[in-house]
């Protein structure tokens, strides 16, 4: 893993939609320089405490990114090649870094080499690039392919195939040569595990400070991580955990994903969220708003590399629908400017540049394991650890007070309205929060 992941938090931006770009690109109307829109918000960004950029799919497709027409050219809709180099350079002047999102498992429909694979048969030397049986037909009279989860508009690369691994190889390699920071490779656990550990290592011969990690949903993380050779996954089983706790008022599944997770700690540190471009908006899924602080401080505290998607840290709210069209509300326009921002949100920026600021100045937190104190429904203290470090860390869900002993030791880093302490013991508040640790 490169040496700055360490003391990393990303910003993950949704380009096309947070610049109100066109949904299809059919719709649009030669290119539009929106790109530019980002650099008037890195400053919003550094101010909230992140260091990294996490930008969704920035080149040609045929709607929402995911559908990529050309790998080597920046989507109309966004801009061009000179946009892209603004960018990075107005994000490396704020130090911040920059990683690209590559959709290496399927491409769009209208990707040239497809159609003149399906054109020309069989013997045509894009062929080999795509899964495709020639002796079937779809329903709709095309030769039958291999797609994404049942997606016809998005055909399935060819991984066997060593010209699909050149590709991916000279794409990822271009991007960071322009000055990207890193990848993250979605729909990871669709490839062949093989497939990555061919390519990343050829990447990293040229690019060792890049950091690369894979979408993966479930399964065996340590196994992925080992036999592809990506730096981090994504750690989902974090995530459910972290709104299913505080919505059920379930520490105790809380608790269980967090001994896996300190486990997994010993092979990598996963890419920790709990929010992004694909579920519902936290706010909208814990249920009681007065609890959102409570799935912050545990992003914070606990090990990883933590990931903010945009809006979050207004609290914006938004329902992910299973239909077309069903991301749209997840996936909002940002106005011109930080202060065209609705007033309601700023109290969470607030709350996120707070813990953030622990986490910068308790950078060991990224591989710290965690141990339980105190657990019920609706009560948990836990302690994380690294070596002689540690803070302890209580949330409390109820009406009832949490008294923590010991904690009164320690310095109050961060807390809820309510906390006080004396008499060798700390008192949270019904609905409160606390971080204890040394000054």
């Amino acid at each position: 893993m490169p040496g700055w992941i360490q003391h990393a938090v990303f910003w993950h931006v949704y380009p096309l939609g947070f610049t109100g770009a066109e949904k299809n690109e059919r719709t649009a109307t030669g290119v539009v320089h929106r790109l530019p829109q980002l650099i008037a918000w890195l400053d919003y960004a550094v101010e909230l405490g992140t260091s990294a950029l996490l930008l969704a799919p920035i080149f040609t497709s045929t709607s929402h990114g995911y559908d990529t027409i050309d790998y080597y050219a920046i989507d109309p809709r966004l801009g061009d090649s000179a946009d892209f180099d603004a960018l990075i350079a107005a994000a490396h002047q704020r130090g911040l870094r920059v990683v690209l999102d590559g959709v290496f498992n399927h491409v769009g429909r209208e990707f040239p080499a497809f159609q003149r694979a399906i054109a020309q048969g069989p013997h045509s030397p894009d062929a080999a690039l795509f899964r495709i049986d020639f002796d079937k037909r779809s329903s709709d009279g095309t030769p039958a392919y291999a797609d994404f989860e049942g997606h016809r508009q998005l055909p399935a690369l060819n991984h066997d195939a060593p010209a699909v691994a050149d590709l991916i190889v000279d794409v990822m390699t271009h991007w960071l040569a322009r000055g990207a920071d890193g990848w993250r490779l979605d729909a990871a656990y669709a490839v062949p595990r093989p497939f990555w550990a061919k390519v990343l290592p050829r990447v990293r011969a040229d690019f060792p400070e890049a950091y690369i990690f894979g979408e993966v949903i479930h399964g065996d993380y340590v196994g992925f991580v080992r036999e592809t050779t990506v730096d981090a996954v994504t750690q989902y089983e974090l995530w459910k955990a972290i709104w299913s706790a505080l919505r059920e008022h379930n520490f105790f599944e809380l608790s269980w994903t967090l001994e896996r997770h300190s486990k997994w700690l010993d092979s990598f540190v996963p890419l920790t969220f709990i929010g992004n471009h694909d579920v519902t908006r936290l706010a909208t899924q814990i249920g009681d708003e007065r609890h959102l602080p409570h799935a912050l401080v545990v992003l914070f505290t606990c090990a990883g590399t933590p990931c903010i998607y945009y809006g979050d840290e207004q609290a914006f709210r938004a329902v992910k629908e299973d239909r077309v069209g069903g991301d749209d509300a997840i996936r909002p326009a940002f106005p011109a400017a930080p202060a065209d921002l609705a007033p309601f949100g700023w109290p969470t920026y607030r709350l996120h540049q707070k813990l953030i600021g622990l986490r910068r100045r308790h950078a060991w937190l990224h591989r710290a394991r965690t141990h339980v104190l105190t657990l019920s429904n609706t009560q948990f203290v836990y302690e994380c650890f690294d070596a002689d470090q540690r803070i302890t860390v209580a949330l409390n869900l109820g009406d009832d007070l949490l008294t923590v002993r010991d904690a009164d030791k320690l310095a109050a880093l961060a807390a809820s309205e309510g906390v006080n302490s004396g008499q060798g013991q700390a008192r949270i508040p019904g609905h409160g929060w606390a971080v204890f640790g040394r000054a």
